[in-house]
């Protein structure tokens, strides 16, 4: 994300895993659906959608980030000091409305933002190429769910 003001150094954040998107397969002949969940880490503060992803690993499969945001608006996002390629995908009333494939590290200023023109009410972010290999497309339907968490 590219707030102000730039998040000095520090230790990267690690938040709790407080939310999951399930994504249900298609069947496959006469099977019922398999549910895949992706596990999500809750940024709800300000301070903590400032830090997002900055400094950390790569995320593991099946592992993200969740921006939630009330209301929804035009945002853009970048990967200053996000050491790991990224798949970014904005949300609006519970669909997937774009997606930023393979968003590449930035280690210095100016870095360039990413998100589409309409407001969004939400962004996933996953381990670059984990979107395509989960069939994760613009009009993929975006359930989360919250471990029991209040959102801000």
């Amino acid at each position: 994300m590219s707030p102000t003001p730039i998040p000095q150094s520090g230790p990267p954040q690690f938040l709790p895993i407080s939310a999951q998107w399930c994504l249900v397969s298609p069947p496959a002949g006469d099977q019922k659906p398999n549910p895949v969940c992706i596990e999500l880490e809750l940024a709800a503060t300000p301070q903590q959608q400032q830090w997002g992803l900055m400094g950390r690993p790569p995320l593991a499969p099946l592992r993200g980030m969740w921006f939630p945001f009330k209301p929804a608006r035009t945002m853009k996002f970048w990967m200053h000091r996000t050491p790991a390629p990224l798949d970014m995908v904005f949300l609006h009333q519970g669909q997937v409305i774009a997606i930023e494939a393979n968003a590449a590290p930035c280690a210095r200023l100016p870095c360039p933002s990413y998100g589409p023109e309409t407001p969004a009410d939400g962004v996933v972010e996953l381990a670059a190429g984990q979107a395509g290999a989960l069939g994760i497309s613009v009009g993929t339907r975006a359930a989360i769910q919250t471990n029991g968490t209040g959102l801000p």
